[in-house]
């Protein structure tokens, strides 16, 4: 089955105009998540909309935003008022202006979108505009509505499609002067840098994504497993951690500590390996049976499982 898009409208630049479509280029869904629960019960918790005075449950068609000017006091704004001073760039991307990618700063980016032709016409001009874009070596800076809100989105080929990273106001990103400022001059010596510079060289490497490995969502994998399985939970050690009294001397170990060969015969972690823990969690717990497991009831009630 095809993604769903998230949204879908017109790309423009200038008078060249082809309809688009949408679809977020990062997930969450692969994560672990969990649910609160009564530890009396075992059952869900359920969030209920309440009135803050009254206490009682208000239905969703009764509920309206609210903008606060002081304690108490609000001004109403009804979803058709909102609708009344929508941009015309509401099922529009608007091509303002061609930026290099260098100097968009990196604070600014918030989450990227796929970005492809919807339907069968508006291919050519949708290559035009990606081709144009590749061939002058720029990111492309528009404007997008979404949920109701105007947002910067930049625009950059990636294969036959384009990406559009969403970016922040300059009113959002804090300055780091307030950060920075009482952070100390030092000087540095030449045989520190040199050291310094010897151990980012032994860890040089290429980015590889595919060798990232989330650890606390493995370990999370791993405590879920062995909860289903009946296991003991056992604290671990955590290795000792001591402040750093000689700086020399803990550069001069961090270059014999990176120099050090890795063991034979233990491969490398892969990040993709998490992701089949979790399809891992769906399966009959090692030493079950499958068959046992699919022919056990599930309980009537909710059942917990004490560690």
């Amino acid at each position: 089955m095809a993604p769903r898009a998230n949204w879908k409208g017109f790309l423009r630049l200038s008078l060249v105009t082809c309809p688009v479509a949408l679809y977020p280029a990062t997930s969450e869904s692969e994560k672990i998540s969990f649910n609160q629960l009564n530890r009396q019960t075992g059952h869900r918790i359920k969030y209920l909309k309440v009135d803050a005075d009254t206490g009682d449950e208000v239905p969703n068609e009764d509920i309206v935003k609210g903008y606060q000017l002081e304690k108490d006091q609000f001004i109403e704004v009804t979803k058709e008022e909102l609708e009344e001073i929508a941009l015309e760039s509401t099922r529009t991307i608007e091509i303002d202006e061609f930026v290099d990618k260098t100097d968009i700063d990196p604070r600014y980016l918030i989450r990227p979108y796929y970005i492809r032709p919807d339907g069968k016409v508006g291919h050519d001009a949708f290559a035009v505009i990606r081709e144009t874009i590749r061939e002058m070596n720029k990111v492309a800076i528009g404007r997008v509505v979404l949920t109701n809100r105007e947002h910067i989105i930049a625009l950059e080929p990636l294969d036959k499609g384009l990406v559009g990273t969403l970016l922040r106001y300059p009113y959002e990103v804090r300055s780091e002067q307030e950060y920075f400022e009482d952070i100390q001059q030092v000087k540095l010596t030449k045989d520190m840098l040199d050291l310094a510079k010897h151990i980012v060289n032994q860890k040089a490497g290429r980015f590889e994504p595919e060798k990232l490995e989330n650890h606390y969502e493995t370990a999370l994998i791993e405590l879920i497993n062995q909860k289903r399985s009946g296991k003991p939970i056992t604290p671990k050690e955590r290795p000792a951690t001591g402040n750093v009294v000689d700086l020399m001397e803990a550069l001069r170990r961090s270059v014999g500590k990176e120099a050090a060969p890795a063991k034979a015969g233990k491969p490398a972690k892969m990040g993709r390996k998490a992701s089949a823990g979790q399809k891992e969690m769906l399966m009959p717990i090692e030493g079950k049976k499958p068959k046992e497991a699919a022919a056990k009831k599930p309980a009537a009630k909710p059942q917990r499982k004490s560690a």
